[in-house]
């Protein structure tokens, strides 16, 4: 291996090091735990070297989103059973969202809401939102308006982030959690009533 890639290797490393260590730090204080003395120490480095990786707090929150949008998507595209997109497999997805979503507040809330430079609904939105949205369009695209599925999921995310945010917030009860979800796909996947867990 020559300097260079040993170098590049280094430098990989590091940067998943700090990604890893701000998510850590989010998870267990929060966000506003995670500056970037508080990561240098943590890591090791000085914060020169943390700056030759990410300009500041925000793309940093951003490199964690990546990965948290990658990590949903891994976990929708688990909970839908082999066969059909039929109500049982939407129901299953959106129980999937809502137990990532309070598996992990910090990492949800550096996906959706704090600002992490990521342009949504663009052409230039990353890979890893792309996708996360592509989990839920194929499985909601039998059940849309030929002419607007994406505005279907759109709604349907849009809804399920408004549980997961006011649940959180304490604005609603968690124990009625999977009765708001089994009426959420009622509404937007007609036919049987969806059994609740």
């Amino acid at each position: 291996m020559s300097v260079r890639e040993r170098k590049e290797r280094e430098r990989a490393n590091r940067h998943r090091l700090i990604i890893a260590t701000a998510r850590e730090l989010a998870e267990n204080h929060g966000w506003d735990a995670v500056t970037t003395r508080r990561l240098a120490e943590q890591i090791e480095y000085s914060q020169p070297v943390l700056y030759s990786h990410f300009r500041g707090k925000n793309e940093i929150v951003g490199a964690v989103a990546l990965e948290g949008f990658a990590e949903l998507t891994t976990a929708l595209r688990a909970a839908v059973p082999e066969g059909p997109a039929d109500r049982e497999a939407v129901a299953a997805v959106a129980r999937a969202y809502t137990d990532f979503a309070a598996r992990n507040p910090a990492l949800y809330d550096a996906m959706f809401s704090l600002d992490n430079g990521l342009p949504f609904a663009d052409e230039a939105t990353p890979a890893p939102l792309r996708e996360g949205f592509q989990a839920l369009l194929d499985l909601l695209v039998d059940h849309a308006h030929p002419d607007e599925p994406g505005l279907f999921v759109e709604t349907f995310w849009a809804a399920l982030h408004g549980l997961v945010t006011l649940t959180r917030a304490g604005r609603l009860p968690t124990d009625r959690v999977p009765d708001r979800l089994a009426l959420l796909v009622d509404r937007f996947v007609p036919g049987q009533t969806v059994r609740r867990p």
